[in-house]
């Protein structure tokens, strides 16, 4: 770590999307071909995506958000019906379950990961619980065979919540060759490959695949580039009530050239990751991610713990940050604290602690070596 006190001219973000010239080229070509919805680019991004994972399906969509929505109604969770899931977790995780009538039930988490704690979970289970909502938050993989195992003996689905771990592994596989029954990923510009907005579903079952696909456009039995192509009149019909939750072919032609970049993404993250955890090893106060032997992390994002009491002083070390030049952000948020699902009856301890005392450090592909030693630098100010 090289020492420098120069506040830098420009505030250094938590995270900035990689945009090239590939990728303007690529929305120019898309725009210029006619395609401009869902087209051949987003079929294309679809296999090649699928090709990647190591998974017979991805199904592209118009967020993570809708992807849950989709993969909740086509695995029969509906009104009544109950799915457990962390609270540590962006909100949409929960508001997933509540589109479709059924009702979140948080369990929580292991604070070393933080994900949801098998042990955590038997005791939420009743005649009511359908599924399990899996989070691999941010980007480190859940420990799936113990939750796969409670769900096996209650014949619940398990779905995997994927939004940030994209090129994330748990034991030598990558996240969306899914364990459960389906993942969902997200394209949003704080996730490692974007496509502005945007999600994906994969699953192994190609008739739940093939509902997927319809799910999204209306449930239309024909897609437009099936129509389009047809050398026949071929007239569609609504089997059931479907959703308009497309993705674009000019999004699917940023997300093929990312998906080109993500091994560089992941190698220039994984990196820089390791400089922070070098870097940060001698405070006391605080406590760098924590990785199991069976997984490989993303690092979408560089969570640190604050411990004692550096963890009351959290905002006010954001602050002191911020004053000079570095953005930061909060710990995943707790859910269960926000008023559509505050109650009385959660007792969530480590997910609480978790929430209050971590912080978001930034991390970027194009972030330089002298940004991040001037963040090291400024956090070896600070008294905690």
């Amino acid at each position: 770590m090289s020492a420098t006190s120069t506040i830098p001219s420009k505030m250094i973000p938590v995270a900035r999307p990689y945009i090239g010239g590939e990728e303007e080229k690529a929305v120019v070509d898309a725009l210029r071909s006619g395609w401009i919805t869902q087209g051949p680019r987003v079929a294309e991004f679809e296999k090649k995506f699928s090709e990647y994972i190591g998974c017979s399906n991805a199904v592209a969509v118009s967020s993570c958000t809708t992807a849950l929505h989709l993969a909740l109604i086509a695995c029969g969770v509906g009104p009544g019906d109950e799915v457990i899931c962390p609270s540590l977790s962006f909100i949409a995780t929960a508001n997933s379950i509540a589109y479709v009538g059924a009702i979140p039930v948080f369990g929580d988490i292991d604070a070393d990961t933080f994900n949801l704690d098998p042990n955590a979970i038997e005791n939420l289970i009743t005649p009511r619980t359908k599924a399990i909502l899996v989070v691999h938050q941010i980007g480190l993989a859940a420990d799936m065979h113990p939750l796969l195992e409670v769900a096996a003996r209650h014949n619940l689905t398990v779905i995997e919540d994927a939004a940030c771990a994209i090129g994330s592994e748990y034991e030598g596989n990558l996240i969306g060759r899914p364990l459960g029954t389906v993942a969902c990923f997200s394209f949003h510009p704080r996730k490692i490959l974007t496509t502005g907005e945007g999600g994906m579903i994969t699953t192994s079952d190609s008739e739940l695949a093939d509902r997927l696909r319809k799910l999204r456009q209306h449930a239309m039995s024909l897609s437009d580039v099936a129509r389009h192509n047809s050398t026949k009149v071929a007239i569609e019909t609504y089997d059931e009530v479907g959703f308009n939750y497309r993705m674009t072919d000019l999004q699917a032609a940023i997300g093929i050239v990312q998906l080109g970049r993500l091994d560089g993404f992941l190698e220039r993250r994984r990196y820089l990751a390791s400089r922070y955890s070098e870097g940060l090893q001698d405070l006391p106060w605080l406590q760098c991610p924590f990785i199991p032997v069976n997984c490989r992390h993303n690092f979408q994002s560089y969570m640190v713990r604050l411990l004692g009491s550096a963890a009351g002083k959290r905002d006010a070390i954001m602050q002191e940050l911020l004053e000079k030049g570095i953005s930061t952000r909060r710990a995943i948020m707790a859910i269960h604290r926000e008023l559509p699902y505050q109650s009385e009856e959660w007792k969530l301890p480590e997910t609480e602690h978790v929430t209050d005392s971590g912080l978001i450090l930034p991390l970027f592909h194009e972030m330089t070596e002298e940004e991040q030693d001037y963040i090291l630098e400024m956090i070896h100010t600070i008294t905690a």
